[in-house]
């Protein structure tokens, strides 16, 4: 199994067709899918910085991850990155999979906390 990880180096020297096998079979036998989109991460962000062609590296394999895995935090994080991958109303049909209400309205009433621990000592101190 660790045969088919891949460090950053190699995912920033490798050629297209070998990245696109390697990530292939590191999934199909690891069903990892947090590292298998990490991966593709860095393979958008190589597209960008590189004159060499990865976009749309396994579309199918990222589409496949995103619309029939469990969500997962790696998923919420880069998902941003693959929105070319999808149809608009796939998309929005995503966006709500992945952030469900619950998950949504409980990072918000953190921040709230967050915010009022911040202006609690000024509001209560003594002059």
């Amino acid at each position: 199994m660790n045969e088919h990880r891949l460090d950053f180096q190699k995912l920033f020297k490798l050629q297209r067709v070998t990245l696109e096998s390697r990530i292939s079979t590191y999934y199909d036998e690891t069903h990892d899918a947090t590292n298998t989109i990490k991966y593709l991460a860095a393979l958008q962000i190589r597209d960008e910085l590189s004159a060499d062609d990865f976009s749309f590296v396994l579309r199918e394999l990222v589409r496949y991850i995103f619309l029939q895995t469990k969500s997962t935090r790696a998923l919420r994080r880069y998902y941003y990155l693959f929105q070319d991958y999808f149809a608009t109303k796939e998309w929005k049909q995503l966006t709500s999979r992945l952030f469900t209400v619950k998950r949504v309205i409980a990072e918000k009433i953190a921040q709230l906390r967050d915010l009022v621990e911040q202006v609690r000592p000024q509001a209560f101190s003594v002059p």
